[in-house]
């Protein structure tokens, strides 16, 4: 009696600790779906406003020169190829800016500062998102997660992969001051 008396005060706290660690693993996994979900929606913010000042920037480049701009704006609002669309709105925005570079007004300047802005936001917005989906992806790797399902339900998220490389600023030309 005294044997499977001792055996059960050293299996209870085993069995205890383990409950524990399988329940602290599946707290993180659920913080990390969390986390996922969080920098998804920044990202998808920080794609809308990048959107919106692209197509401020082509409303200023007139019909002409924004054309390019502002169909790349509307291929993205349309959503038929998602990420391929994005892309070709990130190089549609470098090309309109350094096209604007030369003559450009003060007001076209301030739009592709702005439109840069964007999308250097829009660069760390991605770059969180990724992060997240890579650590909670390393997370669901565990054989443990694997084996008594920690996840749940929740789909495998997956990383999203864009050309979001910002317009350059227009360099002002320099002024030379008489003497």
């Amino acid at each position: 009696m005294s044997s499977a008396l001792s055996s059960a005060f050293v299996l209870l706290p085993a069995l205890l600790l383990y409950g524990v660690y399988l329940w602290w693993r599946a707290t993180r996994l659920h913080r990390l779906h969390q986390r996922v979900e969080l920098s998804r929606t920044a990202l998808e913010t920080a794609l809308e406003r990048r959107r919106r000042a692209a197509r401020d920037l082509a409303e200023a480049l007139g019909p002409e020169a924004g054309r390019e701009l502002a169909a790349a704006v509307e291929e993205t609002l349309a959503g038929a190829d998602g990420d391929l669309a994005e892309s070709r709105l990130s190089r549609a925005l470098r090309r309109a800016a350094a096209g604007s570079a030369g003559s450009s007004t003060p007001r076209r300047r301030a739009l592709v500062a702005a439109a840069g802005d964007t999308a250097r936001s829009l660069h760390m917005a991605r770059t969180f998102y990724n992060d997240a989906v890579a650590d909670t992806r390393r997370a669901r790797r565990s054989r443990t997660v694997r084996l008594l399902r920690l996840a749940g339900g929740a789909p495998l998220p997956d990383f999203y992969e864009i050309d979001d490389q910002p317009p350059r600023a227009p360099v002002a030309p320099a002024r030379s001051e008489a003497s």
